[in-house]
């Protein structure tokens, strides 16, 4: 496997490809929810996995389900164009409590799975440790970094993405439209994905604006930290009576929560805006349409599928995988945002594909 380190600038979509946070419905099992498919041609279950001629691809969950319409839906649609590509078999389990992410893991590893995907920076501790004893199954670690001195093993990758430049572009086009020079990010639990996305924004929103305030919150630690949408609403109804006109929802349902809060209060779309995070969320949160002006994307998706086809292939050389990273496209913002602020986001891009431009992030 080769990593990739690459920025293109598209205009229309803003799309930032730079080096570097699921869909159906399962069926309830203890300790999780799981569900499964399968390609055309494919084997209708897992009960061959060990045999060489069939390919089985799964997928753990952090705590979160994989329809969040964010970060944990993003890979497991990228596991489901993976089985199709690959005409494998594809299943996913839910994880309810972080204490078992390893016996969740051991679902696959038991039936000697081809490929399992781990979702989230909180596994990565289980995910190296699994890899080292389950030498048969290929790892893909998303957001996951793994230290080179502790981790030697060659069947494992952290398919990592660089959240402080998508941050970067979202906050300085923040910046640019805000009227109030007051900004606010409600963000999921404080891990580096996560602050990296919220340092970027803070960082370029002030490159661009450096009279702006940001206003950030974190969630507090719990297993439902991304997926606590009601708590993500009250953070963002505080912001916006504090005078927040364009507010960053960044943590799976829990960002959600806050975009949906900025669609539905007076002024949003004319003089309130929101971001949204992962994925275009304009197509996966119809509800936040009012406000969502782009999203800082991590086309998790497309790393997800693309390393899972190069997995098939044998063990990793990398161990880390970069993904890309970049801004959804305007949508029905199009003309609502000025051709200057266009122009000048568009700059920006270029600079960071032409590597003159850092964010100067640091964890």
């Amino acid at each position: 496997m080769k990593s990739t380190r690459y920025l293109v600038a598209a205009p229309a979509a803003l799309a930032l490809a730079l080096a570097g946070c699921g869909g159906s419905t399962g069926t309830t099992d203890t300790p999780a929810a799981s569900g499964a498919s399968s390609a055309a041609g494919a084997p209708a279950d897992d009960s061959n996995c060990a045999d060489a001629e069939v390919f089985c691809i799964g997928l753990v969950t952090d705590t979160g389900k994989v329809d969040d319409k964010s970060f944990n839906q993003s890979a497991h649609e990228g596991a489901q164009a993976a089985a199709e590509e690959t005409q494998g078999f594809y299943k996913y389990v839910e994880t309810q409590d972080a204490k078992d992410y390893a016996s969740n893991i051991a679902q696959f590893t038991n039936k000697k799975y081809d490929v399992l995907i781990t979702v989230g920076f909180l596994m990565t501790d289980a995910t190296a440790q699994a890899a080292a004893e389950n030498p048969q199954t290929r790892f893909i670690g998303v957001d996951q970094g793994y230290d080179a001195k502790k981790v030697t093993v060659k069947n494992v990758t952290g398919l990592i993405f660089p959240e402080d430049q998508a941050g970067y572009g979202a906050g300085y086009l923040a910046g640019l439209m805000t009227k109030t020079n007051k900004l606010g990010q409600v963000l999921g639990l404080q891990i580096p994905p996560v602050e990296k996305f919220a340092k970027g924004f803070e960082a370029g929103a002030k490159a661009a604006n450096p009279a702006v305030s940001v206003t950030t919150v974190y969630h507090p630690a719990a297993d439902n930290a991304f997926n606590d949408p009601v708590w993500g609403a009250g953070e963002a109804k505080k912001q916006l009576a504090q005078g927040a006109d364009v507010i960053f929802g960044a943590g799976g349902n829990t960002g959600n929560g806050a975009l949906q809060e900025v669609a539905k209060t007076a002024g949003a779309g004319t003089d309130k805006f929101c971001i949204g995070v992962d994925t275009d969320q304009w197509d996966t949160v119809p509800a936040a349409q009012p406000c969502l002006v782009t999203s800082a994307m991590k086309l998790i998706n497309e790393g997800v599928t693309d390393t899972v086809v190069q997995a098939k292939d044998g063990d990793f050389t990398e161990l880390q995988t970069l993904g890309k990273a970049g801004l959804a496209p305007y949508h029905d913002f199009e003309s609502v945002v000025p051709a200057d602020v266009k122009a000048k986001v568009d700059e920006v891009v270029k600079q960071m594909e032409a590597g003159t431009l850092k964010t100067g992030v640091t964890l």
